[in-house]
């Protein structure tokens, strides 16, 4: 798969490095000639070019690429790269990084953004996934699809516990993705008992995250 990712600073030549990693074509594209270090991933196309730019993203070959990362540090530069590469390139799948939370808004489908990633969230929902039982913690919002990965560690008094994942009813829209016990990743069936202290990862909406929250602990 190609992928193009504008910004090459610390954190497109990271995203590069895993890419290339799992056998993708990534292209690293920059306009400041500073942040070509063409050696810090070798394996990698790069190209000095400003992402805001048609003519630019006309050298890059955005229309060949699957997949376009915004990955700058300026938010208005990721919006107008994502909404460039939707609607003008036909990008299928965009992904923008969000530097600055109070932006977080504005990276929707009217700015062609299929993934907004925020780093500051993520730190603080980790943060908070590793310190918070018997609460849903949003991990992860899927913009395109209106869902979140969200996580929920189960306390002592759950009622859910000692049940089987086919007895508890779920919310509507609601799916449970993954059980983690002791370390170890268990995918969940319909006889999989649940146990306090398990961590249970789930894709819901947010309109269902009470729902949920409801029919793990009852309360």
């Amino acid at each position: 798969m190609k992928i193009a990712i504008a910004g090459a600073g610390n954190v497109g030549r990271a995203i590069a490095r895993e890419l290339l990693e799992n056998g993708h074509h990534v292209l690293l594209m920059d306009r400041d000639p500073k942040a070509l270090k063409m050696d810090s991933v070798p394996q990698a196309e790069w190209l000095l070019a400003d992402a805001c730019e048609i003519a630019s993203l006309d050298n890059a070959k955005l229309s060949g690429c699957q997949v376009l990362v915004a990955a700058t540090g300026d938010d208005k530069v990721n919006l107008v790269c994502s909404l460039l590469a939707k609607t003008e390139y036909g990008v299928p799948r965009v992904v923008a990084r969000i530097n600055h939370p109070k932006n977080e808004w504005l990276f929707d489908s009217a700015w062609g953004v299929d993934v907004a990633v925020s780093t500051p969230r993520i730190i603080s929902a980790l943060v908070e996934e590793a310190v918070t039982v018997g609460d849903v913690v949003r991990l992860f919002s899927l913009k395109r699809g209106g869902a979140n990965m969200v996580e929920l560690t189960l306390p002592e008094s759950a009622q859910c516990c000692g049940k089987t994942v086919g007895e508890i009813n779920l919310p509507q829209d609601t799916s449970l993705g993954a059980i983690v016990r002791d370390g170890h990743v268990i995918a969940p069936n319909d006889q999989q008992l649940l146990l306090s202290g398990d961590e249970l990862i789930f894709i819901c909406t947010s309109a269902a995250e009470d729902a949920l929250k409801e029919s793990l602990l009852g309360r």
